[in-house]
C-alpha cells in the first residue's frame, strides 16, 4: 500500500510541496511569488514559470526535511497537471515525472480543483459522502455534488468571471493593487454595505456570472466627476468594498441555499481562495444554522493554493489505485 505521498503544486504563482503519511499531513511548504507580481498588478505567466524553476528543488527539499524523510521514503509523487498556467504547470509536472522515474515510484496526476474539493480531508472534521462543495477561487467558481471518492457532478459554474477574479478586477478599479480579494475583505469589515446597491445576477439553475457585477462597479465610478470620485475613494472606500463584497456573497449563498434545499444534502464544504473571505464565511455559517446543515471550510492555510491538498488527494487516489502514466500532459483548461 502507498502510504507516503509527496505532493507538488505549481499551477499559478505559488511553488509548493507537501508530504502526507498515511493520510496525515507531515509537512507543507509554500513559496509565494506575490512580491514578484505586485508591481504588475497581477500574475505574469513567464515570470511565474521562471520563478518556479528556481524554487522547486529547494521547496521540495525543505518539505522532505520538515517531514524528516529521505527521497527514498516516498511511495508516490502527486502533482497538479491542470488547470492553471501552462508554463507553471509544466515546471511542477516535469519535476514530478523526473522524481518519480528516478526513484521508480508511481506518478499520480491531480486536478487542481479536485485538490481544493478534497482539502476538507486534511483536518477533522471531514464530510461524509455525498456532500455539496462550493469551489470559489481566483480562476474558478462552481458548485459540485461530490457523490463518492472522485465521482462528481457539477451542478453549476461561472459563465464568465470567477468570484475571485471579480474581486481582483474591482480592487484594481479602486486602486487597491494585487492581490485584491484580501484587501477588499479587510476594508469591507469597516464599511456600510447599504451605501450603494449593486446587482445580484441570478442565472438559470446554479450557474454564476460576476462580469456584470464588476462592470456595474466600473459604471458607478465612471458616472462620477473627478472630484466626486476622489471624495468617494477617500471617504467611502470601505463602504464601496462592503457593498461589492455583499453582492458577491449573496449570489454565492443564494445558489448554495437553493442547492441544499433541492438536494437535501446536509453536508456542505466551501473551498478555494475566496473561502477565506470573512463575509462569505459568516454568511455560510448563518445559512448552516438556518437550514441545519454541517458546514466544512478548511483552515485559511489550505484555502489558498498549496501542496497539502494535492498530497492528500494523491493519497486517496493512490488507495483507489488511480495512478498516471509518465506521458501525462499539462492541461491548462482541465475541468472537474
Amino acid at each position: 500500500m502507498l502510504k507516503v505521498i509527496l505532493g507538488i503544486e505549481t499551477s499559478c504563482d505559488d511553488t509548493a510541496a507537501a508530504v502526507v503519511v498515511e493520510g496525515k499531513l507531515r509537512a507543507n511548504v509554500v513559496a509565494s511569488q506575490q512580491a514578484l507580481h505586485n508591481r504588475y498588478g497581477g500574475v505574469v505567466p513567464e515570470l511565474a514559470s521562471r520563478d518556479h524553476q528556481r524554487r522547486i528543488v529547494p521547496v521540495v527539499r525543505q518539505a522532505l526535511e520538515e517531514a524528516q524523510l529521505k527521497p527514498t521514503d516516498i511511495d508516490a509523487v502527486a502533482v497538479t497537471y491542470g488547470p492553471g498556467l501552462v508554463g507553471s504547470l509544466l515546471v511542477g509536472l516535469s519535476f514530478a515525472k523526473a522524481f518519480a522515474l528516478g526513484l521508480g515510484r508511481p506518478l499520480i496526476g491531480v486536478n487542481h480543483l479536485e485538490g481544493h474539493m478534497y482539502s476538507v480531508f486534511l483536518e477533522p472534521p471531514s464530510p461524509p459522502f455525498p456532500y455539496l462543495c462550493l469551489v470559489v477561487s481566483g480562476g474558478h467558481t462552481q458548485l459540485v455534488r461530490v457523490e463518492a471518492g472522485f465521482q462528481h457532478e457539477v451542478l453549476g459554474r461561472t459563465r464568465d468571471d470567477a468570484a475571485g477574479e471579480a474581486f481582483d478586477k474591482v480592487a484594481r478599479l479602486l486602486g487597491l493593487g494585487y492581490p485584491g480579494g484580501p484587501k477588499i475583505d479587510q476594508l469591507a469589515q469597516k464599511g456600510n454595505p447599504a451605501f450603494v446597491h449593486f446587482p445580484r445576477p441570478r442565472l438559470e439553475g446554479y450557474d454564476f456570472s460576476f462580469s456584470g457585477l464588476k462592470t456595474a462597479v466600473l459604471y458607478y465610478l465612471n458616472q462620477l466627476s473627478e472630484a466626486e470620485r476622489s471624495h468617494l475613494l477617500k471617504y467611502h472606500l470601505a463602504d464601496l468594498c462592503a457593498a461589492f463584497q455583499q453582492a458577491v456573497v449573496e449570489v454565492l449563498i443564494d445558489a448554495l441555499r437553493r442547492a441544499v434545499e433541492a438536494t437535501g444534502i446536509q453536508h456542505v464544504a466551501i473551498v478555494g481562495g475566496v473561502s477565506a473571505n470573512s463575509g462569505l464565511r459568516a454568511a455560510a455559517e448563518a445559512l448552516s444554522r438556518t437550514l441545519n446543515f454541517q458546514l466544512y471550510i478548511p483552515p485559511i492555510a489550505y484555502c489558498m493554493d498549496n501542496a497539502a491538498m494535492i498530497a492528500i488527494t494523491g493519497y486517496y487516489k493512490a488507495q483507489a489505485g488511480l495512478e498516471s502514466p509518465l506521458t501525462l500532459s499539462a492541461e491548462p483548461t482541465l475541468a472537474v
